[in-house]
This record gives structure tokens, C-alpha cells and sequence, in this order.
């Protein structure tokens, strides 16, 4: 009972022992531990502590009285903690924190270890099968025949096909893409078709309760996605998107997979690490996520809705969405009337040759103005994208990824349409240096002199290039070294794809005219009265004041007291950069300082008696080396700490 008694009273000592140790530990050496860590660094304490005090104790312990035996146990305890905090700074050299994940996240990353290596395998035999094995290692060199390269562009087209959805994505991605590829792979690549075997009605999920009626045969099916017909209860025809069960799973492992084989492709191989392979795989994967979530289309919806509302040349809608009937996963929209641009021949045909060229205007003033004006676009324009109604009116389709302008890029692509319009190659190359990446020097004058023949050769009246001009003007900068950011790239896109789709409205459409002239009336626009007007009012404030702030500026030149004021660590960051390094460099000084005079101290004798065996100077010699120790872990653990 006693020794039952002894040990139920010994385990809350123990754990409050434990618990002592550990908030002095944390305490002493100032910076956030782990808390796995650092209850083993006060275990180890509590179990070095009585060997420590076994050693400092005298051979007789009969002799020490009950200050001395204080004094023993708050070293030892001071010795234990110093042991403990050497193994959490040892501990963080050799294995910094998060190095190590829990045992929840260890289960969780094995399990997807186990589905990667699977998925890891697939594709591995899809490459090999396919030719492409060399390329994955690195070893491959690219054709220099163009019968090659379609041979090779060929294989790799029917891999991704096999790869499945998001293979299929990058695929249409690379496609879009004619400043990083060869025109063979281009062309096919475009032959990349995203299909997939509908998903049987049953195995979809949707709460039916605010539709009349749904239609159990899908309008369309996509890899990521099927449309169905459906009508509400007040009898509203729409559309309901379904995103496809378990295709969110599907993705997010591939993409994974997709991400580390960028990176194994750039750190190996020259052309990846010239194509920035790694980069590109992450604007894909965040537009694919936007892609699987329908409330982004929906916003997008909403928000280009907004914006050809406001334009003042309407000929362009898209569908209304039903905001409260949607979801991450269920999109519910208006069903527009019209037939599919692709089999719209026999409703075209029905209209003239001048309302034609009016229905392609108006669809290139609406992406005109996306661009420039409103940031937002239809940036895939193709025809299966595009509804035409029995009047001619067109309605866009899926917005689930739309291209993303600032009002910086949006000026510098108005400056070089506008300067493309006018065969003005000094503007051009200033608006293209503005977009483009470059990272090093570009001989601006021969940048000029190619640009000037290109404008010459594509911009000229008459001149009928199109995607021509737009290939030519993509790997011309790519020849001096410019990277094409992915938002720019999206509206070359937008423009090379919307060349085809015109034709169809309107055969024979003069892309380059027409946006010469769209181009003349927004500058005509620019310069109406009442935009001058609004302009010069929103001026009058600042020239109101601007004569007296001169006054004043010259005044104080003129009588010594023109002054400029520089503040010196106005950022917070700099502020705790310096002052970190500068309480880094006191803590070494104070730690070392100490060091040297514990050291001192220690060999100097006993100096005055505390005690009859214990004198003064070895206390405050081994206090010192106590507190010097402490600092110099603080210095030690946050240098070798990697945040």
C-alpha cells in the first residue's frame, strides 16, 4: 500500500518536474520549439539530473547542511537544463524542425506515396511505349527535320491522350502556346480533343428539388464535366454543368505527379530549364483548379455580364447565372437560344453578306474591348464556344477560365495594337519590352529593325496574315530572349484563335483592317470632348496648386532652405532585420564577455566563504559559464534555425 502510495504521489512530481524543465528550456533559449521536441528535452533532464547531483555532491552527504544541499540541486538542475538545451540545438543541426512529418501526416503521405508510385508506373509505360522515354532522362536531343518533329509531336500527342484528363489539358495548353513550340507540335496538339464517355444519371449527384424537370441524356460530356437540359419550376429553360464524381481526386494526384516531373525536367534537361518548365506547371495547375471549381465560373459569368452590359456596342451575351442554385461542383445557367457556331452554316447563310461583317466586328469590339478596357476575357474563343441565335446575336459558353489583365498590361497591349496599327516599330518594341520577361540586355535597335519587317510584311494594308502575323511576332521575341508571361500569351491566344472563328461568321474577314480601324475609333473616342472634359476636371485640383507649390520651392532654394528629408528604416522589415542582427551581435559579446570572466573567476580560488566548504567564486564562476552557455545557444539555435 505504501509503495503504491509512493508511486502515485511520484508521477505528478515527475510530470511537473518534466513540465518545469520544459518552460525553462523554451524560456532560456527564446526562440519556438516543438513541443514533441521539447518535452524529450525535459525528460532528458529530469533523467540526467541526480546523475549531475550525484557527481557534485561531496563523498560524505552527512556534512552538507540544507543551504549547500540548495545550492547542489538548483546547479544540478542548472547543469540538466544546459544538457537539454545542447540536444534540442544539436538536434535542430541535425534534424531541423518539420524535417519530420507527425504520424497522422506519415500515414496520410504513404498512402499517396503507394498511389503515386502506381500512377508513376502508368506513365512510365505510356512514355516508353510511345518513344518518349529518352526524353524523361534527359537524353534526348530534339529533331532538326520537320518530318521528325511531326513524327515526334505525334507521339506525343497520343500519349497525353492516353495519359487521361490533365495530360489532355496540357496538351490543349501547349497547343495555345507558339512561342515555346515548333509548329508541328502546335498543329498537333490542336487535334487534342477533351471527350469522355458520359457519366450515367445515376451516379451523379444533384438535388433535383428546384427543377421541373432534368434532362438524363447529357447535352455535352467532357473529361471534367457534363451539361444537361433542364427547366426550372416556374419553367425557365437552362443548363446545369455537372462537374464528373471523383474527378477532383483524379486531378489534384496528377497534377502532383505533373509538378514533380516539371521539376526533374528542369533541373535535367536544357530545354526545360530554358521553357521554365516548372513555372508553366504551376500557372496550369492553378488554372486546371479553377477549372474544376464552378463558383469561378460563376464569377466570371457574373463579371463579364457586367462588362458587356456596360459596352456600348452590343451584339455579345452570356448566359444569366442562377447564383443561388450553384455550387463548387453544380453551375445552373439560362439556356441561350442559338445552334453551335461549328453547325451554324444554314443560319448564317440565312443573313447578308453586311450583316455578317457586323456580327464579326461586333465579336471583335467585345474581345477589344475585354482586353483593353474591362481586364476580363473569353480567352478560347473557338466556335464550339460561341452560340448564334436567328437574329445573329452570339452568346459566349465556358468561362471556366477566363484571362486576367491589370491596368499596366492592358495599356502596354493597347500601345502595341495601337502601334501595330500605325506601323509605328519604335512603339511596338517599347509596348513588347514592357510586357515581356527579360531578364538581360536586348540590342533594342535590331528589336526595332525586326519588328519594323515584320510590320511591313503583316501590318500593310491589304495584308491578310492573321495567325501568320502572330506566330511570326511570337518567336521573334522569343529569338531575342523575351519570356511571354502567361496572362500576355493568353491574349495572343485569345486573338489567334478568334482569326478562325471570324472567318466562319464572315469568309474572307479581315482580322488586321478591322482592328486597325476598332483601333482608330477608341483613339477617336479618347479624344471626344466630353472624355477631355472629365479629364481636364479631374486635372484642375492639382493645377490649381501646382503654381503655388513652384513658389514655394523656389523660395526656399532661393533663401538656403531647400531641404531633403530621407528616412532611414521607415519599413518595419528593415527595422527587424536590424535590430535582430543587432541583439545577435550583443548576445555574442554579453555571452563571450561572461565566458571570459567565469573563467577568471574559476581560476582564482575560493574567494570569500558562502559556506564553510563553498566559497564565493566558484558560484558566480560556474553562474557566469552557466549564463554564457545559455546565450550562446540563443545565437547558435537561431543561426543554424532554418524558418
Amino acid at each position: 500500500m505504501t509503495k503504491a502510495l509512493s508511486v502515485l504521489l511520484f508521477i505528478p512530481f515527475l510530470v511537473l518536474t518534466v513540465l518545469a524543465f520544459a518552460a525553462v528550456i523554451r524560456r532560456l533559449l527564446g526562440v519556438r520549439v516543438g513541443p514533441a521536441r521539447t518535452l524529450l528535452a525535459a525528460l532528458l533532464a529530469t533523467v540526467v539530473t541526480a546523475p549531475v547531483l550525484a557527481l557534485l555532491a561531496p563523498p560524505d552527504p552527512d556534512q552538507v547542511t540544507a543551504g549547500e544541499g540548495t545550492l547542489l540541486v538548483l546547479a544540478a538542475a542548472s547543469i540538466s537544463a544546459l544538457i537539454a538545451m545542447v540536444f534540442v540545438v544539436v538536434l535542430e543541426v541535425l534534424l531541423p524542425a518539420g524535417t519530420l512529418p507527425g504520424p497522422v501526416e506519415t500515414w496520410r503521405n504513404t498512402r499517396r506515396r503507394i498511389d503515386r508510385a502506381r500512377r508513376y508506373s502508368t506513365i512510365v509505360r505510356i512514355a516508353l511505349r510511345h518513344g518518349l522515354g529518352r526524353f524523361l532522362r534527359g537524353q534526348g536531343q530534339g529533331p532538326e527535320s520537320a518530318a521528325a518533329r511531326r513524327r515526334l509531336a505525334r507521339s506525343l500527342r497520343d500519349a497525353l491522350d492516353e495519359g487521361g484528363v490533365t495530360f489532355v489539358k496540357v496538351g490543349q495548353l501547349l497547343s495555345t502556346r507558339r512561342d515555346l513550340l515548333p509548329p508541328e507540335f502546335v498543329e498537333e496538339l490542336t487535334a487534342l480533343q477533351d471527350r469522355a464517355a458520359p457519366v450515367p444519371w445515376s451516379a451523379i449527384t444533384l438535388d433535383t428539388s428546384a427543377f421541373a424537370e432534368v434532362d438524363p441524356e447529357p447535352l455535352a460530356a467532357a473529361s471534367v464535366a457534363q451539361v444537361h437540359a433542364a427547366r426550372l419550376a416556374d419553367g425557365t429553360p437552362v443548363v446545369v454543368k455537372v462537374r464528373r464524381p471523383g474527378i477532383a481526386t483524379i486531378v489534384e494526384r496528377d497534377l502532383d505527379i505533373l509538378l514533380r516531373l516539371a521539376g526533374v525536367l528542369e533541373a535535367r534537361t536544357p530545354w526545360g530549364r530554358s521553357l521554365g518548365v516548372r513555372r508553366l506547371a504551376l500557372g496550369f495547375a492553378d488554372a486546371l483548379r479553377e477549372e474544376l471549381d464552378f463558383t469561378v465560373e460563376r464569377d466570371n459569368l457574373q463579371t463579364m455580364a457586367a462588362a458587356l452590359a456596360s459596352s456600348p456596342r452590343r451584339g455579345v451575351e452570356v448566359p444569366e447565372v442562377f447564383a443561388e442554385l450553384s455550387s463548387d461542383r453544380v453551375l445552373v445557367m439560362r439556356r441561350l437560344p442559338g445552334t453551335p457556331l461549328g453547325a451554324a452554316a444554314p443560319v448564317l447563310d440565312r443573313l447578308d453578306d453586311e450583316r455578317r461583317q457586323e456580327i464579326a466586328a461586333g465579336l471583335l469590339d467585345s474581345l477589344l474591348d475585354q482586353v483593353l478596357v474591362h481586364g476580363v476575357f473569353h480567352a478560347d474563343l473557338h466556335p464550339g464556344n460561341l452560340l448564334v441565335a436567328p437574329d445573329g446575336q452570339l452568346g459566349m459558353l465556358d468561362l471556366g477560365s477566363v484571362g486576367r489583365l491589370d491596368a499596366v498590361t492592358r495599356s502596354a497591349v493597347g500601345r502595341l495594337l495601337a502601334a501595330v496599327g500605325q506601323g509605328d516599330a519604335v512603339g511596338a518594341t517599347d509596348a513588347l519590352l514592357d510586357l515581356a520577361d527579360h531578364g538581360g540586355e536586348v540590342d533594342e535597335r535590331d528589336l526595332q529593325r525586326a519588328l519594323g519587317m515584320l510590320l511591313v510584311r503583316y501590318a500593310a494594308p491589304g495584308s491578310s496574315a492573321g495567325v501568320a502575323a502572330v506566330s511570326a511576332l511570337l518567336r521573334t521575341v522569343t529569338a531575342y530572349g523575351l519570356g511571354i508571361p502567361a496572362p500576355v500569351a493568353a491574349v495572343f491566344r485569345a486573338f489567334a484563335t478568334l482569326e478562325g472563328t471570324l472567318g466562319l461568321l464572315r469568309p474572307g474577314f479581315d482580322l488586321l483592317a478591322a482592328a486597325r480601324d476598332s483601333g482608330r475609333r477608341r483613339i477617336t473616342e479618347t479624344f471626344a470632348p466630353r472624355v477631355l472634359e472629365e479629364e481636364l476636371l479631374a486635372l484642375l485640383p492639382l493645377m490649381r496648386g501646382l503654381p503655388r507649390r513652384l513658389d514655394r520651392i523656389g523660395d526656399a532654394a532661393e533663401n538656403g532652405r531647400l531641404r531633403l528629408n530621407v528616412r532611414l528604416f521607415s519599413d518595419d522589415q528593415d527595422r527587424r532585420l536590424v535590430t535582430g542582427l543587432i541583439h545577435q551581435a550583443l548576445l555574442t559579446v554579453i555571452g563571450a564577455a561572461a565566458g571570459v570572466m567565469a573563467a577568471m573567476l574559476l581560476g582564482s580560488g575560493d574567494g570569500p566563504r558562502v559556506t564553510a566548504t563553498i566559497g564565493l567564486f566558484p558560484i558566480l564562476g560556474y553562474g557566469l559559464l552557466i549564463i554564457s552557455i545559455v546565450l550562446i545557444l540563443r545565437v547558435l539555435v537561431i543561426i543554424l534555425r532554418r524558418d
